[in-house]
């Protein structure tokens, strides 16, 4: 996915704002939580956005140059059409590691385009081509349903109920590809995908008050944590963020405290490139590492839960139509 290093601990820590762990209340609740706010929200589809990831998945992995990658496009934009006010499709070619040329598709669907408060949503769909921190078999794709799936599933889902109940600020929701396939040696040969959509947006001199990128969103005993450069670019949205979801329930899976580390991921190019402050939702472990089933063999339907799914959809809905500023 992405290179991982540490950094000192005492950049990354929120202890002032840590809280204590509750149970999750609010993972199998349909409802929004009262004590955060009186809007009407919507209630997010676990099942739905389940469904979403199991389609993709179906695909096989979606990688650069492979039927599955332009079967996987071409589904997501039908699944997307419909759903937002505009939908943009880039298809460009980007260069990989040792020159290799990639076909890179990125979608973007539009919600109230003419609304000047904007929050941007982001995920990447693609899959890395080999599982390489498998025990067993380093060269063997995996089916990516958490590292890519989960994230796209989440923000189809969000379309859906943005198409049934527009929210009242506008909205853009960005599946990037060829996201995967770098290389630890090249730090910029990850994210290919919205490097390019941040030097060529959608819409000339786009701007957003802020971004969310989603990566690794729905595996079983998923726990977020606040990412070092999130903190460093958009510690103020990324908490309000995390106050939702602990106000909803869901404080066993966002977790105050940082662990240390900063990653390569989609949002160091919104943030360096197209200068929206974003931060990244991703699952991580306490010390440092990823989920254990990052680039394994193990990253399929079987890891997906649905509570973790609800947890960070109806987090989103929750923030987008009542609280986003």
């Amino acid at each position: 996915m992405r290179k991982l290093w540490t950094i000192i601990a005492g950049m990354a820590l929120c202890a002032t704002a840590c809280q204590p762990s509750t149970k999750d209340k609010g993972s199998d609740n349909t409802t929004t939580d009262n004590t955060v706010s009186t809007v009407k929200v919507p209630a997010f589809s676990a099942d739905t956005a389940y469904a979403y990831t199991e389609k993709q998945v179906s695909f096989g992995p979606r990688i650069p140059n492979t039927p599955a990658q332009k079967k996987c496009a071409d589904w997501l934009i039908q699944i997307l059409k419909p759903l937002a006010d505009t939908v943009y499709v880039q298809s460009a070619t980007v260069t990989g590691p040792k020159n290799t040329p990639l076909p890179c598709t990125n979608i973007i669907g539009v919600f109230n385009p003419a609304a000047t408060q904007r929050v941007l949503v982001l995920a990447h769909w693609d899959t890395r081509p080999h599982a390489d921190q498998d025990a067993f078999d380093k060269t063997k794709a995996f089916d990516g349903a958490d590292d890519g799936a989960s994230g796209a599933a989440i923000i189809l889902e969000l379309a859906r109920q943005f198409h049934q109940q527009k929210p009242n600020i506008g909205v853009d929701l960005l599946l990037t590809d060829v996201e995967d396939y770098g290389v630890s040696e090249e730090e910029n040969s990850y994210c290919l995908g919205t490097q390019y959509w941040a030097r060529h947006p959608h819409v000339p001199g786009y701007k957003a008050n802020y971004g969310i990128l989603l990566d690794m969103v729905g595996g079983r005993n998923t726990q977020f944590f606040m990412e070092a450069t999130s903190q460093q670019y958009a510690l103020g949205p990324m908490k309000a963020l995390w106050d939702v979801a602990n106000k909803l329930g869901y404080s066993d899976y966002f977790r105050y405290e940082g662990n240390g580390a900063a990653i390569t991921d989609d949002h160091v190019y919104v943030n360096t490139i197209a200068n929206i402050p974003t931060f990244d939702i991703i699952a991580m472990q306490a010390n440092g590492n990823f989920a254990a089933h990052w680039h394994t063999q193990n990253d399929n339907m079987s890891v997906i839960d649905k509570r973790t799914l609800q947890a960070v959809g109806q987090t989103l809905m929750q923030v987008i139509y009542a609280q986003p500023f």
